[in-house]
């Protein structure tokens, strides 16, 4: 009993943890990068730290629903006393999750730079692409393969029935990378949602981790995701007339 007790404690540790990391996430996006541009673009960065940025956000947004699934991983290897190891293992999980949000800010990276292109080039017709990239986002919302992602994501015991059977030293690396690729299957079309509002939009950011949370975690997030997806669509339809909902698409911020 005593030993199931720590170990229940210890499952409580990480989830905390992982919580704790993404507040210190969410501080230093706060206090380190307030200062730059909401509009459109790498807010002046190079590949390399913007993937920098895009990683602290990943880390901000996603750890706190991440949360509960690597408390179940540390349920399915409760054979290994030693904390040490634990958390060694816990670190390489979530190490394998965020290089898969990595991979994917290259892509949100070609996409700012567009935005960047679209705005200074095309200002007439940026409200009326970036009204495209949020039907686009809501609509993907309502489809099966964002449904079949939310699945799994809200699924822990497919999950651990996947990847039981993964060996080898970067074995937890692994399992992240796995649940990452589902994870950004689920939620890409919301993050392509910050790249029309602008990369370091605090409060579309705080927003869509809430969002994102509920989604996978509420009784109710499936539903929620489909008002989330009629909402953007709904939305989208004042941007021409009003483009300056989407600072991400204009040059009127300071570069």
């Amino acid at each position: 009993m005593s030993d199931r007790s720590g170990l229940t404690v210890s499952h409580h540790a990480a989830e905390l943890a992982l919580i704790g990391c993404a507040a210190l996430a969410w501080y230093f996006t706060f206090s380190g990068l307030t200062d730059m541009s909401t509009g459109p673009g790498t807010m002046g960065l190079g590949l390399w730290g913007f993937l920098g940025v895009w990683a602290l956000m990943m880390a901000a947004m996603m750890l706190p629903a991440l949360a509960p699934l690597t408390s179940t991983y540390l349920r399915s290897i409760r054979a290994v006393r030693s904390r040490r190891v634990r958390a060694i293992r816990t670190t390489g999980l979530v190490g394998g999750y965020l290089l898969t949000w990595i991979g994917f800010g290259v892509v949100a990276y070609a996409a700012a730079a567009l935005s960047a292109l679209l705005a200074e080039d095309e200002a007439d017709i940026a409200p009326w692409v970036g009204a495209g990239v949020l039907v686009a986002a809501g609509a993907y919302q309502l489809t099966p393969l964002k449904n079949f992602c939310l699945r799994h994501c809200r699924s822990p015991i497919a999950f651990l029935l996947h990847v039981s059977g993964y060996k080898g030293r970067l074995r937890d690396v692994r399992v992240g990378m796995y649940h990452g690729v589902y994870c950004v299957g689920c939620c890409w079309g919301l993050m392509v949602v910050l790249i029309a509002v602008g990369v370091m939009n605090l409060a579309w950011m705080a927003v869509l981790t809430v969002v994102i949370f509920l989604e996978k975690t509420w009784k109710y997030g499936p539903a929620l995701s489909r008002i989330t997806g009629v909402s953007l669509i709904v939305f989208a339809l004042f941007v021409p007339a009003h483009p300056e909902l989407l600072p991400g698409l204009q040059m009127t911020a300071p570069m």
